[in-house]
């Protein structure tokens, strides 16, 4: 007989009621057997202690005591549990039927297993679309040669422990750390904790749409150009062997150079996407660059049709 571990789910949050209002409900109408607990998170803002509740699924609200934004927040909510493993839901996305369950056996079913992901359902102006990864298992070097959209942090399931256990440097090496405080946005965050869990053990995931994430055209970093490239050179700088991994590489610098090519700086625009055709000719966000870089296109515009079918640059 299976003995259920202690799941306890961290919700960041700030000012939108109503959606974290689904987000909470997805969380606590999940089937699963175990113990269930939630923690909601402020962040900025003064709690809203009404939606504390207590029974066989108690509800917890607390204020982000460590940097402002979503990565403080989602620490806060990590250090204020105590349970077996940690789930994460963001305000905007919401949990389908059967996803603790499912990646709680997939977990328990891969020895030494510390991480666990699940695919996801993008909602983006009314059309849905799923994003699966095509495997059960990720490793290190799938996830240098593609981010992988579809492993959205509102899927992450974590053994709580190798969150917790770090070593002198901040990020191990006696466990995978929390979510990287200094990094410039959440995506950033979000690329460098897979990386680090999946350098010990490959991440155990369960290739069904259990999530519904909410993509919005109003997003606040969907068109902040200048923290996007920030980012990606922070991610090469804390994880080198992106560069060293040519399709990798070639994403990267692609990603950059059409950012580059948004924000006006054509320079920048011309020079990321020479590194990215010198690491892989076939890049195809290269192309995109230099038909922005040249006024054929808008990034925008591109990112407009990608996002109507759940993918981005």
């Amino acid at each position: 007989m299976m003995i259920w571990p202690s799941i306890g789910v961290v919700i960041p949050t700030r000012t939108r009621p109503r959606l974290l209002a689904h987000a909470l409900n997805s969380v606590l109408a999940q089937d699963y057997p175990g113990p269930l607990r939630v923690v909601v998170v402020y962040d900025q803002v003064p709690p809203d202690r009404g939606l504390a509740r207590g029974g066989d699924r108690p509800v917890t609200v607390i204020a982000n005591w460590r940097r402002p934004g979503l990565i403080g927040a989602r620490d806060t909510g990590i250090l204020a549990l105590d349970t077996d493993l940690v789930a994460f839901c963001d305000d905007d996305d919401r949990w389908l039927p059967g996803k603790l369950s499912a990646q709680v056996r997939a977990l328990e079913d891969e020895p030494g297993a510390e991480f666990s992901t699940c695919a996801i359902e993008v909602q983006y102006r009314g059309r849905r679309s799923i994003r699966l990864a095509g495997r059960t298992r990720i490793t290190r070097d799938q996830l240098l040669v593609s981010r992988r959209a579809m492993l959205h942090p509102s899927g992450f399931l974590v053994r709580r422990a190798s969150l917790i256990e770090i070593g002198p440097d901040g990020i191990g090496p006696d466990g995978i750390g929390l979510f990287a405080e200094d990094a410039p946005s959440e995506d950033a965050a979000d690329w460098d904790l897979l990386l680090r869990a999946a350098n010990r053990t490959p991440i155990v995931h369960v290739d069904e749409p259990l999530v519904r994430v909410l993509w919005s055209h109003t997003s606040r970093f969907s068109y902040e150009y200048d923290s996007k490239i920030d980012s990606l050179e922070w991610l090469l700088d804390r994880h080198p062997e992106i560069a060293e991994c040519a399709p990798g590489a070639a994403r990267v610098y692609g990603q950059m150079a059409c950012w580059s090519a948004a924000r006006g700086d054509r320079r920048a625009a011309l020079r990321f996407t020479r590194q990215a055709v010198r690491h892989n000719w076939r890049e195809p966000r290269a192309a995109i660059a230099l038909a922005a870089a040249s006024r054929v296109v808008r990034v925008e515009s591109v990112l407009e049709a990608l996002h109507r079918h759940g993918h981005g640059i």
